[in-house]
């Protein structure tokens, strides 16, 4: 059967990239990569579910969750886990369960790292092809693609099950939680956002969780739509040349894609405060005009949850960006330590 390859496909020599290069240096060893990536999967469960229950230990019902230096506990507050009318907390039990459900689940992820990083086969295209893959494999890069979209969109539908069946979330306009009955269906008023035909602050504009709710049926819909059309279907022949297939090439694009995302959260955290109640968060964050604008607090000596997270967002999704930028010039063969375009960079010819 004949294989779909890019003549762009470019890969570098990697036989003397030097330890701290980190993944770079599995590139072409697919299982040694996927023991990395369930690893990594497990340090971030790790850290969620420690720091959930860090965040838990230090708790205080008596004070405001933004004045503590919370960042987990009030995004499950926001969820309606624990909480009642006013936003007061009125259990921490489930708070406790989350925690410790991401410590169980991030030890298993990581014996399945360390099984695959040091025991498992380097390769997998033998043994296993259907989970081995060619970087210049057109197809099977577009059916991965296809299946992590699947899995996005599945994510966007546990928060609409959560808001419809399963508890409801907590609503700032009634200061409760409530279960969302009648969630936004209407194109219209959901990409009216999108365009910025709707509310200020583009789709951070959003006010009421009918709304909220109602784009998340979209989005998940939309993601389903596009990764089952992505997992069945072949690249058309005129978006190769559009493209560099290589594994260097398809880590510059995501990461771009994680800096756009962390550009968009950093603007939701910072002033929407339907999603992140103020409650839980603290005040939205204004823009304030000097030489040049910047999001602040309301109160200059308050550094709320919302300030750690805005920052966190914004500086993640610039260091991103510049890991976006470093990875397509390499991609296209540029070495940095040269300073031009390496003669080892390897074009492969398409595979028939």
């Amino acid at each position: 059967m004949a294989t779909s390859t890019s003549p762009l496909s470019v890969e570098q020599d990697l036989a003397d990239s030097p330890w701290w290069a980190g993944n770079a240096r599995l590139t072409n060893l697919s299982g040694k990569l996927l023991g990395a990536h369930v690893a990594h999967a497990g340090l971030i469960v790790f850290w969620a579910g420690a720091m959930t229950l860090f965040e838990l230990a230090h708790f205080n019902s008596a004070q405001p969750m933004y004045e503590q230096g919370l960042i987990l506990l009030p995004h499950l507050a926001a969820l309606g886990w624990g909480v009642g009318a006013e936003g007061a907390v009125v259990d921490t039990y489930p708070y406790f369960v989350i925690g410790a459900l991401h410590l169980i689940s991030s030890a298993f992820l990581g014996l399945g790292g360390i099984f695959h990083s040091l025991r498992g086969p380097e390769t997998l295209e033998g043994r296993f092809p259907l989970f081995g893959y060619d970087w210049k494999d057109t197809d099977k890069m577009t059916t991965i693609l296809g299946i992590h979209l699947v899995l996005l969109g599945c994510g966007a539908f546990l928060l609409v099950a959560k808001a419809m069946y399963f508890g409801g979330l907590y609503d700032p306009n009634i200061e409760n939680v409530r279960v969302v009955t009648n969630p936004t269906l209407n194109p219209g008023a959901i990409f009216g956002y999108l365009f910025g035909a709707i509310a200020k602050f583009w789709i951070a504009g959003v006010d009421n969780l009918e709304d909220v709710v109602g784009g998340h049926i979209w989005v998940g819909g939309m993601l389903l739509f596009g990764g089952i059309f992505h997992i069945l279907t072949k690249p058309f022949s005129w978006t190769h040349s559009l493209f560099v297939w290589s594994g260097e090439a398809y880590l510059c694009y995501s990461l771009g894609a994680l800096a756009l995302m962390g550009f968009i959260a950093t603007l939701f955290v910072s002033v929407n405060t339907t999603v992140y109640p103020e409650v839980f968060y603290g005040p939205a964050l204004v823009v304030r005009q000097n030489v040049v604008p910047y999001f602040s607090s309301v109160d200059p000596d308050l550094v709320s949850s919302r300030t750690w997270l805005a920052n966190a967002h914004f500086w993640l999704a610039f260091f991103f960006l510049q890991g976006h930028i470093w990875h397509a010039l390499r991609a296209r063969g540029f070495d940095f330590r040269k300073g031009r375009v390496s003669q080892k960079a390897v074009i492969p010819q398409p595979m028939s």
